[in-house]
């Protein structure tokens, strides 16, 4: 399961596909539909949060929008309510750059065109366009969350600060 922090419009269409149907998995498991994927680490983020159930609708309410702008039918219908949201669910700074990183390595292989559109995206924000969030994020200051599972080929083309 892969819950990207980063905003949707980076993903490609097989990445925004797979990011929907895993959101729909993490809602399921956060309205306790499912006892399976219950302990996955990339929900952790969604568990500390004063509205799970609330910030995993938001959260797909973004892909689902994204997936609309590109013509896709993402069922609206499956989102539940984003009822209790109050501020953003932060994320580490150092976790987006992973992300970002992680993204763009898994891009130049599987497509190259998505991979040319997000290169000049800057992990850290500073000298290329800065980074986006999905709508249930927001940045903070910090290093990569303690629950991800690095891969190392990403984290070694991961930029320095």
């Amino acid at each position: 399961m892969r819950l990207w922090t980063i905003s949707p419009s980076y993903l490609d269409a097989k990445g925004l596909v797979a990011a929907w149907r895993e959101g729909l998995l993490a809602q399921k498991v956060l309205h306790g539909g499912t006892k399976g994927y219950a302990n996955h680490p990339q929900l952790i983020r969604f568990k500390e949060s004063p509205s799970p159930a609330g910030w995993i609708a938001v959260y797909l309410a973004d892909l689902c929008a994204e997936a609309s702008r590109r013509g896709y039918s993402f069922d609206a219908s499956k989102i539940g309510p984003a009822a209790g949201v109050g501020e953003r669910i932060p994320v580490a700074s150092g976790q987006v750059a992973y992300e970002l990183t992680l993204l763009k390595f898994k891009l130049e292989r599987r497509d190259p065109k998505k991979f040319d559109e997000i290169q000049s995206i800057d992990p850290w924000g500073g000298g290329g366009s800065p980074v986006a969030l999905n709508a249930a994020f927001s940045l903070a200051d910090g290093p990569v969350a303690p629950w991800e599972k690095v891969i190392p080929e990403a984290r070694a083309r991961l930029p320095a600060r």
